[in-house]
């Protein structure tokens, strides 16, 4: 599979499909979304208010100020025949209720984690888990530090065997990309299993 380039022009009939990018709140979703895709990304973010003191867990991302409320969306042309469209859930309990809808037809997920604060990761792979949508975990190294190893985390996450777990940086197009399209070969590993 060619690697996604934003200069690619899909076909008319290029074929589509949908990922969705979830993870816990602060992990980095709408800067995930925000750094590959092509189009100028659909955000729904708000600022943290003093409204969601005591309703939002802060704990470890103080310095957040801003939150996605619905979904950030996005769009990269992987190859002249395949066109993926990126939806970013909401990270707080108060929004999961989205997750079901956003995650409709979905080809597979990316997990992304804060090896720092890996307790709020936990709902986002049951929720994947659960539903048998093929998922990898997507570690995103918060100013360029990897805290644990990948296979520290997956044991830590109790994820399924052969589940990718990758390190990534969501700012950086190009550690995005491969994170795509490890997701994109896991989805075809799974169809033909």
């Amino acid at each position: 599979m060619a690697s996604a380039d934003s200069r690619t022009v899909p076909s008319p009939d290029a074929a589509t499909g949908k990922i969705v990018v979830a993870g816990g709140f602060g992990v980095g979703k709408t800067t995930m979304v925000a750094s590959v895709s092509e189009i100028a990304p659909l955000r729904t973010e708000e600022l943290i208010t003093a409204t969601s003191a005591g309703v939002d867990d802060l704990a470890g991302i103080e310095g957040k100020s801003t939150t996605t409320v619905a979904m950030d969306f996005g769009r990269i042309t992987i190859s002249r025949d395949m066109v993926v469209y990126l939806f970013g859930t909401p990270g707080q309990n108060r929004f999961w209720f989205m997750w079901d809808d956003l995650s409709r037809g979905a080809l597979g997920a990316v997990v992304l984690v804060d090896a720092r604060r890996l307790d709020v990761s936990f709902a986002a792979v049951d929720f994947f888990e659960h539903r048998g949508i093929p998922f990898v975990v997507a570690v995103n190294c918060f100013d360029g530090r990897q805290v644990a190893r990948v296979d520290e985390i997956a044991t830590a996450l109790d994820l399924p065997p052969g589940t990718p777990t990758l390190l990534c940086d969501a700012r950086d197009r190009e550690s995005v990309k491969e994170v795509l399209l490890t997701l994109l070969h896991h989805v075809l590993k799974a169809a033909t299993a």
